[in-house]
């Protein structure tokens, strides 16, 4: 996702720990006013939340954006489930998908891209515990083999 015009508010690195990722979407968030400046400052924050569709439209569940200083009676509940904005039918395949194979809709990042408030929502499967220690293991072993290189140059 390394564009012009693209600023991170948020990621969700656990995810990518938790879970395989098989497949990214972008999608749109519906936000009112005062939850869009405080992302802007960077308040939100995707633990623990994940995505579900409802009666054909897809929501954001448990994504906790903090309340704007400056705004008053304007400011809305930080737990609020927000709409996800994509098209009819990547909204059925990933529904599909849920549903028939048991995985699961995680946000993985939050980003403004050309001043609209974009959300990289992926599907994906759980982890078991020996596939996150396969994956340190590779880490860990990459990252020896990386230092010993940089050692002989």
């Amino acid at each position: 996702m390394p564009q012009k015009n693209v600023k991170i508010i948020a990621q969700n690195r656990r995810a990518r720990h938790d879970y395989f990722v098989l497949d990214t979407w972008e999608a749109g968030l519906e936000l009112k006013g005062t939850e869009v400046k405080s992302m802007r400052l960077g308040k939100c924050n995707l633990k623990d939340c994940y995505a579900m569709v409802r009666d054909g439209e897809l929501f954001v569940l448990g994504m906790h954006i903090s309340p704007y200083e400056h705004g008053s009676f304007s400011n809305t509940d930080p737990l609020r489930p927000k709409r996800l904005l994509m098209h009819k039918q990547e909204i059925r395949r990933a529904q599909q998908s849920v549903m028939q194979q048991g995985l699961a809709l995680i946000p993985l990042s939050v980003y403004l891209k050309n001043g609209r408030m974009k959300l990289e929502l992926a599907l994906c499967k759980g982890k078991k515990l020996y596939d996150k220690r396969d994956d340190m293991a590779k880490r860990d072993a990459k990252r020896d083999i990386e230092r010993s290189i940089k050692e002989r140059t």
